[in-house]
């Protein structure tokens, strides 16, 4: 059984997603599905007209879906970013780093360990498309006084 976590306030999209192949050819759906081999970068023309993009992790350990959805977010895509697939409690965070903020994994996810692992880190060292600074960005950031 597959479980929905959405981090939007809006509503869920519910209208299936079509490959982008089948976008790419027809161009009138607003849900798109990403495979792994998929190039992001096709969709960019298009990220105006899209709702849902879902980006498939078939394995846990294959992570081009983090790229993927960096790409989109840093060409401007705003609609609802889906990681699908199997996808581990501890992969979340990062991808909400990169800009996820729905999830829909094929295992239950325990909310309780998803909110231990959300509070357990208060700065990070990498910078994403999630806007917050990173550590090293912030010591060397001049003090005013």
């Amino acid at each position: 059984m597959a479980d929905l976590i959405r981090f939007r306030d809006d509503d869920a999209h519910e209208e299936p997603s079509v490959t982008l192949e089948g976008f790419l050819e027809q161009g009138n759906a607003t849900a798109v599905r990403l495979e792994p081999d998929d190039d992001p970068r096709a969709l960019i023309p298009h990220l105006g007209r899209l709702s849902l993009i879902e980006v498939s992790f078939p394995k846990f350990r294959d992570g081009r879906g983090f790229s993927t959805g960096s790409i989109l977010r840093e060409a401007g895509y705003t609609g609802e970013l889906r990681a699908a697939g199997d996808i581990l409690v501890d992969q979340i965070n990062p991808l909400r780093r990169c800009g996820f903020d729905a999830i829909l994994s094929e295992a239950e996810v325990d909310r309780d360990v998803l909110a231990r692992l959300s509070a357990l880190y208060d700065n990070v060292y990498q910078k994403t498309v999630d806007g917050r600074a990173p550590v090293w960005a912030r010591r060397s950031a001049p003090v005013h006084g």
